[in-house]
């Protein structure tokens, strides 16, 4: 409730006005049997008066009924709506303030259950208390009371009434917490299963793996099948259960009043009352015992989502300038692990890159290529060790300044669907038509661009599934070089071009961009042969550091690479 309390006070005037309508509809509840009480009795006498006055003041109390439950229902669904929207956003606002690691911690399909499905479940308990769990203690005890009072020598079948429904409340409660609970997790489940596949559906389909992924959606499906019935099932023991404790007490209630009617006549204007006030307490005890599984299935999404709001990015970054600094890069002793990891990916790496040189990064699959990338443009922070870019250690850099220097371009090319305009100006917001044809240029992608219709206009559908792997991988070139940065980032990032567009995309890049430091990671040497340097990583330690024709000449890891891929070269032609 910490976590809900603060949204809750800024709709402060809704609540009240959600409170006071929910306790005028209460009024208008309790009071209507007693008036029926008065009428019958006015009926036996033969009181037409009294059955017209109290007549006018029963229809008086529905109305009043009628319009404070639509009052409290607009109120409450304002408070809730509300207080869903703004918890959504900030926890939105919050997983954006996550490092790299802190949002794979998580997973992003569980990070989507808990801003979708747990925000929803909140919602509806937020709706529920404004409508419900201010109604139901004053239903309650109105209804009790009024009882007790309409017929005194009843009060055993009440309470027996109440014991057993609370009792029967109370166990489906803490049954059901455990339910929620494992629904939760199997929606994830679901969720993740069903990513991945949509995903990865070339891959699927590429390798014939339509049944194994149908047996295991229907796994995790069924999973959350199982325990969706079983909850169903409790409810359907449930309500017959409540229906049939209350049943039979008015069943007692009418038998009792039926063997002592000729010594209390009153008595049969008061069993019409003595049954609604039954019926009232009935259902604000179903009613309670429902919001209390409600509250224990939102209790759970409420502890998720306080487990998000309260995690601190394990990445802070300083205030200061947002300006770029220099393009010179230094590694000094640098070691780095992922979290979860034993064994450290990088180890005791250290180099230094001047400001304008062009770097090659090579060696085998899981020597640290990409890891050292990142930590250049800081979405991990080393173990120990400093990192340096424009002089200044990176960890002493505000965000701002720091992305405004390094561009990085990954192999796997993500854009957003919109436009192509639309994504080049997420990494400069001015961008003018001039200049994102000269991005496109440096990559190579205007070529494809101009043949569109609407160009630069363009749509870019969901996952950019309307542009081939190459496209996508021009696109983001583009993206990346377009605010012209200090340095430029090349995680394998043109593995997808043919050799002639690569070697396009290198050549503009030395004509273009001869300011700007680029660090260029390659599976392939040919990548990377006009590189100032290269650096040669091999179980996450630099063996190698030196040009082309130094390391072919006296690296014994490079060379290794070289002649393999030589030989490749050699089968395939």
């Amino acid at each position: 409730m910490k976590v809900l309390m603060p949204y809750i006070r800024r709709y402060r005037k809704d609540v009240y006005i959600a409170l006071i309508s929910v306790i005028a509809l209460v009024f208008a509840t309790l009071w209507q049997p007693r008036l029926l009480q008065v009428i019958m009795n006015a009926i036996l006498k033969g009181d037409k008066d009294t059955i017209f006055q109290q007549g006018i003041i029963l229809i008086i109390l529905a109305i009043i009924g009628i319009i404070a439950g639509v009052v409290n229902t607009i109120y409450s669904a304002h408070v809730a709506l509300g207080v869903a929207t703004d918890l959504r956003s900030d926890l939105y606002d919050k997983v954006q303030s996550f490092a790299y690691a802190d949002v794979e911690k998580f997973s992003a399909s569980n990070l989507v259950v808990r801003m979708t499905n747990d925000i929803n479940q909140i919602q509806q308990i937020v709706m529920a208390t404004f409508q419900q769990v201010s109604r139901i203690p004053l239903l309650f005890v109105g209804a009790f009371i009024l009882a007790m009072i309409t017929m005194p020598q009843q009060w055993w079948v009440l309470i027996g009434m109440m014991i057993i429904v609370i009792a029967v409340s109370l166990y489906t409660y803490k049954k059901m917490s455990g339910y929620f609970a494992k629904t939760q997790q199997d929606i994830e489940n679901v969720n993740t299963v069903a990513r991945e596949n949509l995903m990865g559906i070339r891959v699927v389909k590429s390798f014939v793996q339509e049944p194994h992924e149908i047996k295991k959606f229907s796994a995790a499906s069924d999973s959350l099948t199982k325990v969706t019935a079983k909850i169903g099932y409790t409810f359907a023991i449930l309500m017959p259960a409540f229906f049939l404790t209350a049943n039979i007490a008015v069943v007692l209630a009418v038998y009792l009043v039926g063997q002592n009617i000729t010594i209390h006549p009153t008595y049969l204007a008061a069993i019409t009352s003595f049954i609604s006030y039954l019926m009232q307490i009935l259902f604000a005890v179903i009613n309670g015992g429902f919001l209390m599984i409600a509250a224990s299935r939102a209790n759970i999404s409420l502890g998720r989502i306080g487990e998000v709001m309260k995690t601190d990015p394990s990445m802070s970054y300083v205030e200061g300038n947002s300006d770029p600094v220099e393009g010179d890069i230094e590694f000094d002793h640098v070691t780095f692990t992922y979290p979860g990891d034993d064994a450290p990916t990088l180890r005791d790496v250290s180099f230094k890159v001047n400001a304008g040189e062009m770097i090659g990064i090579v060696g085998a699959t899981g020597s640290g290529k990409t890891t050292l990338a990142q930590l250049i443009a800081r979405l991990y922070d080393p173990d120990s060790g400093t990192i340096k870019v424009g002089g200044v250690d990176v960890r002493q850099l505000s965000e701002k300044s720091l992305r405004k220097t390094v561009a990085y371009v990954l192999q796997r090319s993500t854009l957003f669907s919109g436009t192509i305009s639309a994504n080049l100006r997420q990494v400069k917001e001015d961008a003018t038509p001039i200049q994102m044809q000269w991005a496109a240029n440096v990559a190579q992608a205007s070529e494809f661009i101009e043949r569109l219709p609407l160009t630069y206009d363009a749509p870019v559908e969901e996952r950019s599934s309307n542009f081939s792997g190459g496209q996508k991988q021009r696109l983001s070139i583009t993206r990346g070089v377009i605010a012209q940065p200090k340095i430029l980032i090349l995680d394998d990032a043109t593995s997808a071009l043919d050799a002639k567009s690569e070697k396009l995309v290198q050549e503009a890049l030395d004509r273009d961009l001869t300011k700007t430091t680029t660090v260029v990671i390659a599976e392939k040497i040919s990548s990377i042969l006009r590189a100032d340097r290269i650096l040669v990583l091999d179980s996450g330690r630099i063996v190698g550091n030196g040009n082309h024709k130094e390391l072919v000449a006296h690296n014994s890891v490079y060379q290794e690479i070289y002649r393999t891929q030589k030989a490749r070269e050699g089968a395939r032609s």
